[in-house]
């Protein structure tokens, strides 16, 4: 299962850190190519490499972290989805000011998921900050909770399991968004939470 990384800003560099903790393989990118990343991908530890984006969309799983104004662009071009797994870790606001972009009604990750037609679109590592992402999510005597959400059980399960988190489950489905109006409203799942006798992963909470 190999993982890629568009975006090496604050987030997408966290998370390239989370996975290098114990060694798992990813390919990180951006918009100005894989030379401008020399320096983290030192940084970082020898199991991130620098690609370009293309090289990282055609990963078995992609993480997605880029200024929302630009996400259209970042994710244009790109090869064929055709079911592979997007990580949308987005929040549709813009530094300095922080102030939430008028979606007209939708929801963020239906946004995200008609830029990325046929893939599989999983939501997660959006709701903290930088910083804590990529530190040792056990402090304090406990272990750091992330959340996630999607239409598909399968993607959701393989997020979790190959970025080494174990999974504590609040209900059997965490839609992203309903696709009728009769359908559920979605929920959300909790990332790491403690469970006797497991050991812990480099996400876990």
């Amino acid at each position: 299962m190999s993982i890629g990384i568009i975006g090496s800003g604050a987030i997408g560099a966290a998370f390239a850190r989370v996975l290098t903790r114990t060694g798992i393989e990813a390919t990180i990118s951006n918009s100005r190519g894989p030379e401008s990343l020399s320096e983290l991908v030192r940084e970082v530890g020898p199991s991130i490499k620098a690609g370009s984006r293309e090289e990282a969309a055609r990963a078995d799983i992609v993480f997605v972290a880029v200024n929302w104004t630009k996400l259209s662009a970042a994710l244009a071009g790109l090869p064929e989805w055709s079911g592979r797994i997007i990580i949308d870790a987005n929040n549709p606001i813009e530094a300095p000011l922080f102030k939430p972009i008028d979606l007209k009604g939708r929801v963020s990750s239906e946004f995200v998921a008609d830029l990325v037609p046929g893939a599989r679109v999983v939501k997660a590592f959006n709701h903290l900050r930088a910083e804590m992402l990529a530190a040792d999510p056990r402090s304090g005597g406990g272990r750091r909770v992330l959340f996630y959400s999607g239409n598909d059980s399968a993607a959701k399960a393989e997020v979790a399991v190959h970025c080494q988190i174990k999974i504590s489950s609040s209900s059997p489905e965490s839609p992203l968004f309903a696709k009728r109006p009769d359908a559920a409203k979605g929920d959300r799942r909790r990332i790491g939470a403690p469970e006797a006798g497991n050991p812990s992963g480099p996400c876990q909470a």
